[in-house]
């Protein structure tokens, strides 16, 4: 019975014995595998002792094969193919091209430039299976921590020793508005003074802490911020304010994308408010598809 592939610990060996099977004749074997005909020799005794049976028979022209020795080289042939293949995907996933990417969106920033980088990620390493969901700063960021992540997409500030955050885009805030609110008629931009104590809508600050502060801070940076309602997320926000109550600062981004119908987008006077989006991942991480998604970064 033929030994178990486990049980060939010399691959060399093997893969010399391969070729010798599909040419029958020790000195083109050798000039195939560039080594010396004794050597080949010496390598395919070597391997008849480890499985202890004869595997070729010389003749005047060359060798044949054995009983045994016509199994080993199917077994070779498949064994090597096998390794072959393993290797080249161990040597993909080394250099990013293989392996698995688990990322994150964040709710309130799709398209544009977060989506122009996934796109060129996968566009340049096709065999990284990318499995992505969508949820909140806040989940994403704990996600991360997790282990559960390898990447995510944020609204910076983002507090945590464990995870580096680089920029990706800077998105402007606008300010959404009724369409019958008398702000919105003939007006382009809108003073800070002008939305002091406006009734708004806001989604809830745990979903993003970072964000929800620096909304807060440069759209009602003297306070006079009057949140009289809360929302999951920008298109409840926008569909809030179409109802004619309340009004909201939301990313340009989302809000001209969403284009509801009774809603006015107008943008603030300088200094224009500003909101980030990053990519997050933990600073220890060693996934090679991670890292190949960070060169495209820089």
């Amino acid at each position: 019975m033929v030994a178990a592939p486990g049980a060939w610990s010399d691959l060399r060996r093997l893969r010399s014995f391969a070729v010798l099977a599909e040419e029958l004749h020790f000195t083109r074997a050798a000039a195939r595998l560039h080594i010396a005909q004794p050597a080949l020799s010496q390598q395919i005794r070597a391997l008849e002792r480890q499985l202890g049976a004869p595997l070729v028979q010389r003749t005047s022209r060359g060798c044949t094969l054995t009983e045994v020795g016509a199994r080993v080289a199917d077994e070779a042939t498949r064994l090597l193919a096998e390794v072959d293949a393993a290797t080249a995907r161990i040597r993909d996933l080394a250099r990013g091209r293989g392996g698995r990417l688990r990322l994150a969106y964040t709710r309130s920033a799709r398209g544009g430039r977060v989506d122009a980088l996934i796109g060129r990620f996968r566009a340049a390493h096709p065999g990284v299976e990318v499995v992505s969901e969508t949820a909140w700063t806040a989940p994403n960021v704990a996600g991360l921590l997790a282990g559960r992540l390898d990447a995510a997409f944020v609204r910076p500030p983002v507090d945590e020793p464990a995870l580096a955050c680089r920029t990706v885009d800077t998105e402007e805030l606008l300010l959404a508005l009724p369409a019958g609110h008398p702000l919105a008629a003939g007006r382009r931009r809108i003073g800070r003074a002008e939305v002091v104590d406006l009734p708004a809508v806001m989604w809830p600050r745990e979903n993003g802490p970072g964000m929800f502060d620096r909304t807060i801070s440069q759209v009602w940076p003297r306070g006079g911020f009057r949140l009289v309602r809360q929302e999951p997320d920008d298109e409840q926000l926008l569909r809030a304010v179409a109802q004619g109550d309340v009004v909201a600062a939301v990313p340009a981004g989302r809000a001209r994308a969403l284009r509801l119908p009774g809603v006015r987008l107008r943008r603030f006077t300088a200094p224009t408010p500003t909101v980030d989006v990053g990519l997050a991942w933990p600073v220890d991480s060693t996934n090679p598809a991670l890292h190949a998604l960070l060169a495209l970064l820089d």
